[in-house]
């Protein structure tokens, strides 16, 4: 292992281990010789993958609209010795932001389930990226909300949850929408990307009391494992907290 990853491992805990495997394995393909490449960060508010990503080499742009999570950006990352460019703006102005094929990998992670308009913000995500760049797309998972609604008790919550066409369990539910594997798939190349990987994120970390993983540094690392290997299997994969999503944008 490089010191590039090596410092990542070090970094990821067992929520996003997984995660970060994605986004190394995708950067690996489209800079094999590990050389930088420029990556967008839409909604990457005050940097938890901007600064490590900068960290490692690359050219990072946060885009965001809240001028306060900018703010601590700029903060984290000028402690970490790094430069991450800050714009402030919504999903859907990305290429009029920063124009358009100017990324070699955009992340989109916890922004389709607020924006007014998905179609409308995976078109801009699509316009911003490169040909033979990708789409890093993170999503909160409709059947994993309802699996998690269960476990706590919540059991009219989690038939609501499955049976909303958006996924949300009631009124005070704060995520406005959640996704399926068919839903987040269909969105992409509605978009005009090509489909690639999907794991499934915080499939038992979530569920696992903290308590457990507390100074017990074997647990955290089988959990990891145990968690890695979940990710793509074709059944567990669905019952994850959130689910991810890697696109491609044909050459």
């Amino acid at each position: 292992m490089d010191g590039r990853q090596s410092k990542r491992a070090r970094g990821s805990g067992p929520r996003t281990a997984v995660l970060w495997d994605a986004l190394r394995a995708v950067l690996d393909r489209i800079a094999p010789e590990a050389g930088p490449s420029d990556v967008v960060d839409v909604g990457g508010g005050t940097g938890g993958f901007a600064v490590p990503l900068a960290e490692l080499g690359h050219r990072v742009t946060v885009v965001d609209s809240s001028p306060d999570a900018l703010a601590a950006l700029e903060r984290r990352a000028a402690e970490s010795g790094v430069t991450v460019r800050a714009v402030q703006g919504d999903a859907v102005d990305l290429p009029d932001l920063l124009g358009t094929g100017t990324a070699d990998l955009v992340l989109c992670h916890n922004v389709l389930e607020y924006v007014d308009d998905p179609g409308a913000a995976m078109a801009a995500l699509t316009a911003a990226v490169r040909p033979g760049g990708s789409v890093s797309v993170l999503v909160a998972g409709q059947i994993g909300a309802a699996l998690q609604r269960a476990v706590h008790g919540h059991f009219d919550d989690a038939r609501r949850v499955l049976t909303d066409p958006d996924g949300r369990w009631g009124e005070r539910d704060r995520t406005p929408r959640r996704f399926t594997r068919q839903t987040l798939t269909a969105l992409v190349e509605a978009a005009g990307l090509r489909v690639g990987e999907l794991h499934g994120v915080r499939i038992f970390a979530d569920l696992v009391p903290d308590a457990l993983l507390d100074g017990e540094q074997d647990a955290a690392a089988a959990l990891i494992a145990l968690e890695q290997v979940a990710a793509v299997h074709p059944v567990l994969r669905e019952l994850a907290a959130q689910l991810h999503l890697l696109a491609y944008k044909d050459a």
